[in-house]
């Protein structure tokens, strides 16, 4: 295959990366901060299957340590506070409780695992763990009397598709090509590039060429070097269902919890969109279609007997309001359990077999949500150390790249401590500092009831400005403006009313179905013909 000159030019990339997942995107975002010239694609929309689907926690893992990761756990705790800084808009503190049952894990082994948990990596942010009495403590009240003893220590929160939209859309801004919908059929590799076929979905195809390929395809990803790279997977996966139950809320106050079962698994129960409580999660092998993930009854009925096993009041599978699923592509370390299945990532890095040289293939295998700017930035590192032009190298067209970049930097709409002129956050500054930056917002713009205004200040950050600047338009529904999703069109790739209703935001869990539907009609009559 060869493209006209012209085309070649437009259509040749340093990298080109497969998977809108939280991992793609945010490889997409480092290499573009570097100066590489990336495209991104996804055959659906951004955050689509996992990455939208997890328990949003930015968390270490406390039961992780129980089955000796702690390397991932002392990783992912380190990152925790990065990703914080990062985007305090859609990510914050959070406290959890976790109740003691005496028949489960012995107070001493608790105490134990929180130690390890507060002392593996350096804490800014986070206070550390502490023993409460739960006749006592807030989040005794919503609990069965029987537990007296509990135990708090300290993890974050993080809207996760929000997540995966913004590292796009920082990507963009850097100079990435963006496209979603549009699926890699086809890669062939040469010595020194990749030419591939993209597909959108009305059918139409165009090519381009890069100096690497980028399989971060999540569950799809040894599919996809199968079928459409021609090449063999050498990393087996185990794909596990994680299945989560959405109920109106069950307490009043701003922790989680964290409870331990008799399966020696954990659930959480997580305060969600002020009206909910959100728990999960669950770890079934998934052995059908990999797009395709509900919730079964009995993983409902699973989550409403653990969680009424510590609540006063019974959780039922007629409380559940809204379920979803996601099938996490964890690497097989041929543990017999898939709660025990390692979280940690692994990159296979592929420049040829023997003495023939052949355009970079870099593959993503596992991974957690909490670990990706980690995992993204040593992808961005292996790559950039064959892509990038060596220090006695007199080529001068030859791209130089620059050095790892995201640890200190923040996603857009994240700068909020330095819109309001604050040093850098401690654990009492990020709550103090978004309600001040909610404040200053509502004084720019009064005429906003104050519920939409804290919504905007949460999903946008400092972004919200730019998408109240012409005024709100015509509302489509209960407090969802033309500006917002006009804003979500145009900016932030979202096509459909689904992307806007349960990815971009949860607003779908707010609105009748008739106001749901109101846009979907609304973002269906904005497509382009």
């Amino acid at each position: 295959m060869t493209l006209p000159e012209e085309d070649r030019a437009n259509n040749d990339y340093d990298a080109i990366v497969v998977g809108g997942g939280v991992n793609g995107a945010g490889i997409a975002r480092d290499l573009a901060g570097r100066g590489a010239r990336v495209l991104l694609c996804e055959k659906d929309d951004l955050a689509s299957h996992t990455s939208s689907s997890s328990t949003k926690l930015i968390h270490g893992g406390l039961r992780y340590l129980e089955y000796r990761e702690f390397s991932l756990v002392k990783k992912a705790l380190a990152e925790r506070e990065v990703l914080l800084k990062s985007a305090p808009h859609i990510m914050w503190p959070l406290r959890f409780v976790m109740p003691h049952d005496p028949s489960m894990r012995p107070v001493w082994m608790i105490r134990a695992g929180l130690f390890l948990y507060d002392h593996l990596a350096r804490r800014e942010v986070l206070p550390p763990s502490r023993t409460v009495d739960l006749r006592k403590h807030v989040a005794g009240g919503p609990l069965d009397p029987r537990f007296t003893k509990g135990f708090v220590y300290s993890d974050g929160w993080v809207d996760d598709a929000r997540l995966v939209a913004l590292c796009a859309l920082d990507a963009a801004e850097r100079g990435a090509t963006v496209l979603t919908r549009t699926a890699c059929v086809d890669a062939e590799r040469g010595a020194e590039r990749w030419r591939v076929t993209l597909q959108s979905e009305d059918g139409t195809t165009r090519q381009a060429t890069s100096r690497a390929l980028v399989n971060a395809a999540g569950p799809w990803a040894a599919q996809f070097l199968m079928e459409h790279a021609h090449s063999v997977d050498r990393v087996h996966l185990r794909l596990v269902k994680g299945s989560h139950i959405v109920v109106p809320k069950l307490f009043d106050h701003g922790h989680a919890y964290i409870f331990q079962n008799p399966d020696n698994r954990i659930i959480f129960a997580i305060p969600y969109e002020a009206q909910f409580t959100l728990i999960g999660t669950t770890d079934i092998e998934h052995h059908g279609e990999i797009g395709v993930a509900q919730a079964s009854a009995d993983e409902i009925a699973y989550l409403c007997e653990q969680a009424s096993r510590y609540f006063a009041k019974a959780v039922r599978p007629e409380h559940v309001v809204w379920t979803y699923s996601g099938v996490r592509p964890l690497l097989d370390d041929e543990s017999g359990n898939p709660a025990a299945v390692t979280r940690d990532y692994r990159l296979e890095f592929d420049t040829g077999r023997g003495d023939t040289a052949q355009a970079p293939l870099l593959s993503v295998w596992g991974g957690k949500i909490t670990t990706f700017r980690k995992l993204a930035e040593e992808a961005a590192d292996r790559l950039a150390s064959v892509l990038a032009r060596p220090a006695d190298d007199d080529d001068a067209a030859a791209p130089v790249f620059g050095r790892p970049w995201t640890a200190g930097a923040t996603l857009p709409g994240g700068d909020l401590h330095a819109s309001l002129g604050d040093d850098a956050p401690n654990e009492n500054q990020v709550e103090a500092s978004f309600e001040r930056f909610v404040a200053a917002l509502s004084l720019r713009h009064p005429a906003l009831p104050a519920k939409l205004v804290r919504r905007l200040a949460r999903a946008y950050g400092t972004r919200a400005d730019k998408l109240l600047e012409g005024g709100l338009g015509a509302e489509v529904a209960p407090q969802v403006f033309e500006a917002e999703l006009t804003y979500l069109r145009r900016v932030e790739w979202a096509r459909t009313g689904e992307d806007v209703l349960w990815r971009r935001s949860k607003l779908g869990l707010h609105l009748s179905a008739d106001e749901r539907d109101a846009v979907a009609q609304w973002m269906r009559r904005r497509l382009s013909p």
